[in-house]
């Protein structure tokens, strides 16, 4: 498709959040500012809706859309599903559901951001797929459509065509990874630094950062423990001493800890420590032994079975993929 402007549609409707639209368009409109020719913009971008003019977003802040176009007369290459808290009333309208229908049969790829996956998956399109959705709304959709294979954690997914994003910022993730599969790897990155998106982060990426987790559970105590964590990665952190730390015995720790922190401890631990590897595999020279080491895995291949677990990626494939091009630079001088 080199040489050929894309057409990006971008499904809105009253109440969309309007992160989730403005996100995608963004990030495409953004390339093509910064790396298409001015006279064959690599993507033509537009929001459509229902009826067309005004939609009003959830944040009370109006966009303009144009009515839903005639798939007679446009070629389709990326649909993409916004969500929000209009998509209850969205659902109801059986006409705009036919014209997805028939717009996502025929695009190139399908997507959908945060809560629009609830509207994708009204169309049919997604039964038996692998699909995810912002982590609040997981056991909603699967409820709702028990023929998804509903990923609670992931970042976004891609199952043939069809790709869906957890909430709000993933939906920049996603849009990335698109940008990534159309230019490659470092075009997207480009893009990535322009827009301040300081990791680009893998599709398989947890939802959650494990310190912000810790800082949000419901006992303040457990807040402390999860920041004292983060600064021993390097230690060992077993029940133990874990439960030591928190006043508690290690069997009421650990079953009080699994209760606020739904994972058991040293499965938190060990995400906390994949967390703090990747950021400093992206962002140092250090050698991955050093990396391994710093963080308390020990040794290399631990390290490596961790990454594997967690993001279906070896660190150095990981670091290969993520790194700032800034560091790389910094390292081989």
């Amino acid at each position: 498709m080199s040489g050929k402007t894309r057409a990006i549609v971008v499904l809105a409707y009253d109440n969309v959040l309007l992160l989730d639209v403005a996100s995608s368009v963004q990030t495409f409109s953004t390339y093509n500012a910064l790396l298409a020719p001015a006279d064959q913009p690599a993507y033509s971008v537009r929001v459509v809706s229902a009826q067309g003019g005004l939609v009003q977003t959830s944040a009370g802040v109006p966009i303009m859309s144009e009515p839903l176009p005639d798939l007679r007369h446009i070629e389709i290459d990326t649909l993409m599903v916004s969500g929000g808290v209009g998509r209850h009333l969205a659902l109801r309208d059986e006409r705009m559901l036919a014209w997805l229908h028939a717009a996502a049969s025929g695009a190139r790829r399908v997507c959908s951001v945060c809560s629009g996956a609830f509207i994708l998956a009204a169309t049919g399109l997604l039964a038996r797929r692998r699909v995810v959705t912002h982590w609040k709304y997981c056991d909603d959709l699967r409820a709702a459509h028990p023929d998804l294979q509903v990923e609670d954690d992931a970042l976004f997914v891609q199952d043939g065509k069809f790709w869906t994003s957890a909430g709000v910022t993933a939906g920049i993730d996603l849009t990335l990874a698109l940008l990534t599969e159309d230019h490659g790897h470092a075009r997207a990155m480009e893009i990535a630094r322009h827009m301040v998106v300081f990791m680009k982060r893998p599709g398989g990426q947890s939802q959650f950062s494990q310190l912000l987790a810790g800082q949000s559970s419901g006992r303040e105590g457990f807040a402390d423990l999860i920041e004292w964590i983060s600064e021993h990665l390097g230690e060992a952190l077993d029940v133990e001493r874990l439960a030591a730390r928190a006043h508690m015995s290690p069997r009421h720790f650990t079953r009080v800890f699994r209760q606020q922190m739904q994972c058991p401890p040293a499965k938190f631990v060990e995400r906390m420590r994949v967390e703090t590897a990747r950021r400093l595999l992206e962002e140092t020279p250090l050698q991955v032994a050093a990396v391994a080491e710093r963080c308390g895995f020990g040794d290399e291949e631990r390290m490596r079975r961790a990454f594997l677990r967690q993001l279906k990626v070896s660190p150095s494939a990981y670091r290969e993929r993520f790194r700032d091009s800034r560091v790389g630079a910094a390292a081989a001088a």
